[in-house]
């Protein structure tokens, strides 16, 4: 099924009881891009991918493993779908080492990066993609605890990973960053997600600046509506329906029109761009 032929017409009720959830229990399940041709892009790279055990982030692994490259996946416990990722990763004649923990724990997210290194001998990809949302209308409604949680789990890891990384990183390697189209415009129910990403995206225009004389590239992705496990986790039921269907398009996108960017992003392709955003949103608009 392609994904222009999914969800027009709505997506059955459901719901999960944690985030960031888990991809096995979607109905429909996500499209991931399984007939996507590699063409050598980034031959015998090494990439550190967090949230990568589904979503988004396994969209990129498997992209990554048919364009030549071994994949660390960071993921928090969902090891049912990590094993699934690391499955399709080394059926494409690749290697995919599984990192289970906490991200919102620096010395984590450091060790993270040593045993990506320490298992391939390099790092010349990082992706930061992980993250977690809570549906609030009411900013007094927001507590100081989830407003917390949201920016150590959303942005805090970018800045802990991006300083492990960039100590193994040569010129020509790339920081890539999952930010949304909420950084842009905003968004009245994720107000504290939103913060987040908006940092993100500050953070990517930052250091691209300061990394410009080592030859390392920083870029941001930002997805709109993208139909992943973070959504059953995140949004309650009776608005899963009508979820991503106010866009151009019609319909939430999928992970598999999401992970082409974040090939180019760090292949020989884009050696000209760095500190940008890349919007992928069905047509909603941006100020950006």
């Amino acid at each position: 099924m392609e994904p222009k032929d999914m969800q027009t017409d709505g997506t059955p009720k459901q719901e999960q009881d944690r985030q960031p959830g888990i991809e096995a229990r979607m109905e429909p399940l996500p499209h991931q891009p399984h007939n996507y041709k590699g063409a050598g892009r980034l031959q015998d790279k090494a990439a550190l991918i967090t949230g990568g055990d589904s979503g988004i982030g396994r969209a990129v692994a498997i992209l990554y493993a048919k364009e030549g490259a071994d994949v660390a996946i960071s993921y928090l416990d969902e090891q049912e779908d990590a094993e699934e990722t690391k499955r399709l990763v080394e059926a494409e004649g690749r290697k995919c080492l599984l990192l289970p923990g906490d991200i919102k724990d620096e010395a984590h997210c450091v060790d993270l990066v040593e045993k990506t290194v320490a298992k391939f001998g390099k790092l010349n990809i990082l992706v930061s993609n992980a993250a977690i949302q809570y549906v609030v209308d009411d900013v007094l409604d927001i507590s100081s605890a989830q407003f917390d949680e949201v920016f150590r789990t959303n942005f805090y890891p970018l800045f802990y990973l991006t300083k492990a990384s960039v100590k193994h990183m040569k010129e020509g390697d790339s920081i890539i960053a999952t930010s949304s189209i909420n950084a842009f415009q905003g968004n009245a129910i994720f107000m504290d997600y939103s913060a987040t990403k908006g940092a993100i995206t500050a953070w990517i225009r930052s250091i691209a600046q300061s990394l410009a004389s080592k030859g390392i590239r920083a870029n941001s992705v930002a997805p709109g509506p993208v139909w992943t496990p973070l959504i059953p986790a995140s949004i309650p039921a009776d608005h899963i329906e009508s979820f991503g269907q106010s866009n151009l398009m019609g319909r939430p996108g999928q992970p598999s029109e999401h992970a082409w960017p974040y090939v180019m992003l760090a292949s020989d392709e884009s050696s000209y761009m760095t500190g940008q955003t890349i919007h992928i949103n069905g047509g909603q608009w941006t100020s950006s």
